[in-house]
């Protein structure tokens, strides 16, 4: 009664969401790709540490005196999740595998929506805990960085979702989808293109509104961080902070954007289902074939010694 497309698409937004405190999600960040559809998830896995540092190193722009703190925090971090959070996230797609031929509904994909989150608050939280390692390292010159990151990226967001030709902007979101439920289910025929197409009409998804909220959060990002370095928090009073931030950044303060959220997460689970329905039995058989061998490759990486850095 579980979609592979809603679990999946929910994973990788959770995870991305936990990137998008900044420095917070860095440590986090490489479980985005873990899903992805990438064939090579074993040595995606290995090589998350490096690319979660030069991710890290590409928004705060370390200097050689902090380098070593920061690179020390992404290290524990792979090393506690390859210990703890493998094997949960292997029992995980294994749970999913035997419902797949079925049918679902809004209810069921939601159901699963919490489970992924649920499986992914521990990562966070232990990312938050390796980011307040970090914290103290950080000067003036990273936040101005990291002001220029953001700056950079929320111009690409716009033109990514934010094309002045509607037609344009829903051809876009159109591919985007279509290439995620290729990525679980193999190619689609015309007739459930058709069905994302009608289904995509009917989203209450804002790029306006969400980019203002992401705007917000990082503002709050770099306000949160400078105040525990000029205050001088001690590590208690960092983890405390970062936590608070990020469930800041997970429930907004603003009570229009929170309502916004309850349409649009029911929204996504009417449209999971929708979509997982509209496969056929041969395509349902390809997403049960490679949730386990996801699964396979998650079981094997557990008693893998992690790569040399």
């Amino acid at each position: 009664m579980i979609t592979t497309f809603s679990a999946i698409t929910i994973f990788r937004f959770a995870a991305a969401r936990a990137a998008r405190a900044g420095i917070i999600g860095a440590l986090a960040i490489g479980l985005a790709g873990m899903l992805a559809g990438c064939s090579a998830l074993r040595l995606g896995y290995n090589t998350a540490p490096q690319l979660s540092w030069w991710w890290l190193d590409g928004q705060l722009d370390f200097t050689s005196a902090q380098s070593p703190t920061a690179r020390q925090s992404v290290d524990v971090f792979f090393d506690w999740h390859r210990r703890t959070q493998l094997p949960e996230l292997a029992a995980l797609l294994a749970s999913a595998q035997p419902a797949l031929a079925e049918a679902t509904t809004p209810d069921n994909a939601c159901a699963w929506y919490g489970r992924v989150r649920d499986r992914l608050e521990p990562s966070i939280d232990r990312a938050l805990v390796q980011a307040a390692d970090i914290v103290p390292t950080l000067t003036e010159a990273n936040f101005k960085h990291l002001e220029q990151r953001y700056a950079k990226g929320q111009q690409e967001m716009r033109g990514d979702y934010l094309q002045a030709d509607p037609a344009e902007r829903r051809a876009e979101a159109s591919k985007r989808t279509i290439s995620r439920v290729e990525q679980i289910y193999g190619s689609l025929e015309e007739a459930q293109r058709r069905v994302i197409a009608a289904g995509l009409a009917q989203s209450p998804f804002d790029p306006e509104a969400w980019l203002a909220e992401r705007r917000r959060r990082q503002a709050d990002t770099l306000q949160t961080l400078r105040r525990l370095v000029a205050e001088k928090a001690d590590r208690d009073q960092r983890i405390a902070a970062l936590r608070a931030l990020a469930e800041r950044s997970q429930l907004s303060p603003d009570p229009a954007y929170r309502a916004y959220q309850r349409r649009l997460t029911q929204y996504n689970c009417e449209f999971a289902a929708q979509v997982h329905n509209a496969t056929t039995a041969a395509q349902r058989l390809k997403a049960q074939q490679r949730l386990k061998g996801w699964e396979d490759d998650l079981r094997s990486l557990i008693s893998q010694p992690a790569a040399p850095q």
